[in-house]
């Protein structure tokens, strides 16, 4: 079961971290400004990866095939449920591919 746990945080991890890439177009590493923590590609991952142990766990599976498909799927779930806290947040949905705006980098790099 451990083996299984493992696998599929590693495979939430990588479909995490491509999810982000897909999303923002590059790996934006985290940073910290005077009011808050960004987690830049931490935060998909870790959603991700949680997720993928999560729906393993729930399902309770020996296979090794399943384990895949299941922290695959789990993974984009993880970004699903990003999209809906951002969306409960401002109320609108964010746009299907965020870049980062440059003059908010400046601005935070000021900070």
């Amino acid at each position: 079961m451990l083996t299984n746990i493992i696998c599929a945080f590693l495979i939430g991890s990588i479909v995490g971290l491509a999810g982000h890439v897909r999303k923002r177009g590059k790996i934006v590493k985290p940073r910290k400004t005077k009011q808050f923590i960004y987690l830049g590609c931490l935060e998909d991952i870790l959603m991700a990866a949680l997720a993928a142990v999560l729906l393993v766990l729930a399902a309770d599976t020996d296979s090794t095939l399943r384990v895949v498909l299941l922290a695959v799927t789990a993974g984009f779930g993880g970004d699903a449920v990003l999209r809906g806290l951002e969306l409960l947040r401002t109320g609108t949905p964010p746009p299907p591919t965020e870049q980062p705006n440059e003059e908010e980098n400046k601005k935070s790099a000021q900070l």
